[in-house]
């Protein structure tokens, strides 16, 4: 039995998920424009089954493979969004599910902090891989679970607002995203996370 936890296509990678997924890929590392397959699955020895699999009917290029006893995590892309579809078809005939199979995403946590003070600033500075965030701004801190989903509501997010993406955390138990940039630009971000989260098909748990 397998529990398909997080599967969700991008399809057109914006350019600064792009260059996030960049400072933390350890495999080929995705260009912007290219389209992406992001799937997490338990239990997570599977995933070595399936980017076999994918690798072997598509021309897909893995930019990250994470194994863990309890999940595993596939990312693959292309410039072509019929090879990246093509794998993810591959993957759902090999465990004989649909994508509906997914567990849908929920939001856990949702929060706008207006003029982050420069204390504030410096402790999410230091933990973050992808732009900085200044004192004054506004930030915009998200949580969903599966964690997977993340991604996706990044590169919404990106698409709807010029914001400066921060960090995002898809993998765990929940994943996270952190936007900054000014009040207006936050709240159409927001609105585009919460869209993009809720619209999307899957199981309930």
């Amino acid at each position: 039995m397998i529990d398909l936890r997080t599967f969700t296509y991008i399809d057109i990678l914006q350019p600064k998920l792009a260059a996030f997924l960049q400072t933390i890929s350890t495999g080929f590392q995705p260009l912007e424009d290219q389209a992406l397959l992001y799937i997490e699955v338990a239990p997570g020895i599977s995933i070595n089954q399936v980017t076999d699999i994918c690798l072997k009917q598509t021309d897909v290029k893995p930019g990250m493979q994470i194994v863990e006893r309890a999940f595993g995590i596939l990312e693959v892309h292309h410039e072509d969004q019929g090879q990246v579809r093509a794998a993810g078809d591959a993957i759902l005939d090999f465990y004989n599910i649909t994508e509906d199979d997914r567990i849908k995403p929920t939001i856990k946590t949702n929060q706008i902090i207006r003029g982050v003070e420069g204390y504030q600033a410096m402790l999410v500075n230091r933990m973050r891989h992808g732009d900085l965030i200044s004192q004054g701004e506004t930030l915009y801190v998200m949580e969903c679970h599966p964690a997977g989903f993340a991604l996706i509501a990044a590169n919404e997010a990106e698409k709807a607002s010029p914001i400066n993406l921060l960090e995002v955390r898809a993998v765990g138990a929940f994943g996270r995203l952190y936007l900054s940039g000014n009040e207006d630009e936050i709240l159409e971000a927001q609105r585009a996370v919460v869209d993009c989260i809720e619209n999307l098909s899957g199981r309930n748990v």
